[in-house]
């Protein structure tokens, strides 16, 4: 696949048609019966074409997660940029996520167990989804740095990854989420956040401080 510095706004142009067209067909006939080739189709350019900006139907996926988290970036900067409480920008820029994937709630759920399997390239934690899930860690390095949390200086390294973490646990609620316009979604963001907020600010007493230890080992054994 051409390096995206290298692409011309024309080869930009084809890319994003692609991706715009399987995106379409995920929604309607479901990411399993979407060949590539009905994606080239519906793009109007050759298979071949398809294949060059996209090596499989999973780098079209890889592409979806990026450019989400590219508006979820763009969304969440509305409350970093406003304050600098802990709780609202947490409460923030979880509600963006959730505002930025409410239009694919419907396809999200269709390729939810293609990405639920751990070998599957399309699984967030997979190698594949590196560059999206550390985008998205960044993000929540960004809103821990420009916050006002007094957080334990061991915990505070770790405490990114942890956010991204309870992130992936609001979206699995999110892909089951039958409410209308995912309210309980919504909901359980405003309900976990206060929650989270108390125990990040207890984490600097002495009295939690052994917790707050076994918590950043166990997470840098996992990392590791």
């Amino acid at each position: 696949m051409p390096d995206p510095a290298a692409r011309s706004p024309k080869a930009e142009q084809t890319r994003q048609s692609i991706a715009a067209s399987a995106m379409r067909l995920f929604r309607t006939k479901g990411y399993d019966k979407t060949t590539m080739r009905a994606i080239a189709s519906e793009a109007g350019v050759s298979l071949g074409n398809a294949y060059y900006y996209f090596g499989s139907k999973e780098h079209l996926i890889q592409a979806f997660y990026d450019q989400m988290q590219a508006e979820h970036a763009e969304a969440a900067s509305v409350v970093l940029d406003r304050t600098t409480a802990f709780a609202p920008r947490l409460e923030g820029v979880l509600l963006a996520w959730l505002d930025v994937a409410e239009p694919n709630h419907e396809f999200a759920g269709q390729f939810f167990k293609n990405a639920a399997d751990p070998a599957s390239p399309l699984s967030p934690f997979s190698p594949d989804s590196a560059p999206a899930r550390d985008a998205s860690i960044g993000l929540f390095r960004t809103l821990v740095d420009g916050s006002d949390a007094k957080v334990a200086p061991a915990l505070r390294g770790q405490l990114p990854d942890l956010l991204w973490l309870l992130q992936m646990g609001i979206v699995l609620f999110w892909v089951y989420d039958a409410s209308e316009d995912q309210q309980r979604s919504r909901m359980l963001v405003k309900r976990v956040v206060p929650i989270v907020d108390r125990l990040v600010r207890l984490s600097r007493l002495p009295v939690v401080r052994g917790v707050v230890d076994d918590v950043v080992s166990l997470t840098r054994e996992l990392r590791s």
